[in-house]
């Protein structure tokens, strides 16, 4: 599908749009792009639903020009977008730090979304200030891309996608162009605490979505059912997948979501 985009804040918000019925928006995490959902969309329109997949600031095709890069400014855009495509209220599905951009626009414009997906979200907290440091000097230019390469395949701990190997190759081209490492850094510091502290205000159904193996969590179970509880929602752990069981183990994790989606009301 052809890229969309909508203009907000004098920048530009990335997305398409595949199917017809029901909306669904789709955010990508941190330091990918909404190809990330290669695999779920297809099976969202086939079962009857519009699904929106958009590149969150400074990633994909999304410019990189903003002065936020918090689940605030995300959340913006989300409701940003459900407001121009005007076929809300919409199921929103986020992944990582989209789960928690998700969250904050639920509690936001509770109008606008009736239902939430959070696959292996960050929703709430301030980033360790020592560890943005070392992820920082990580990702720095000229090396940052390559070092975002080999941690973005860490994520991935049990099996990878048949086209992982060009997937990878077309996210570090990507992550390469001007501003878009300095995005994902400036994500990285962004505190999550405007989510957190809105986790107990959703009042839309929600599922937490978690792989077991998720590197990115110590305990992938237990936070998935902490979020799960502080938003009134259920949880669905994914056995040995990582950060992306959607992408990782889509024929598993996929019907998981269809079945909560197909559950909300309206």
């Amino acid at each position: 599908m052809a890229t969309e985009f909508v203009n907000f804040k004098n920048e530009r918000i990335a997305y398409e749009v595949t199917g017809e019925g029901p909306l669904v928006v789709c955010i990508p995490s941190l330091g990918d792009v909404r190809a990330e959902y290669r695999f779920l969309t297809p099976r969202l329109v086939a079962a009857g639903y519009r699904v929106a997949t958009m590149d969150v600031r400074g990633h994909g095709e999304t410019s990189v020009q903003w002065d936020d890069f918090s689940v605030v400014g995300i959340g913006e855009d989300i409701l940003a977008l459900v407001r121009a495509l005007d076929a809300g209220p919409a199921v929103v599905i986020g992944t990582s730090m989209g789960g928690g951009a998700a969250v904050w626009a639920a509690t936001q414009a509770p109008e606008l979304i009736r239902g939430l997906v959070l696959l292996d979200p960050f929703v709430d907290g301030d980033s360790n200030p020592w560890l943005v440091f070392i992820l920082s000097l990580l990702f720095a230019r000229p090396w940052g891309a390559r070092m975002w390469k080999k941690y973005y395949t860490s994520l991935y701990p049990t099996q990878t996608p048949a086209d992982f190997a060009q997937y990878t190759q077309d996210l570090y081209t990507n992550i390469k162009q001007p501003g878009r490492l300095e995005a994902v850094i400036a994500m990285l510091r962004a505190s999550k605490r405007a989510s957190g502290e809105r986790l107990s205000q959703v009042r839309q159904p929600a599922l937490v979505v978690m792989g077991s193996k998720d590197p990115d969590f110590k305990h992938p179970e237990a936070e998935a059912r902490r979020v799960a509880q502080a938003v009134r929602g259920d949880f669905k752990l994914i056995p040995d997948a990582g950060h992306y069981p959607h992408a990782e183990m889509p024929e598993v994790t996929a019907p998981i979501i269809l079945d909560f989606v197909n559950s909300l009301p309206g």
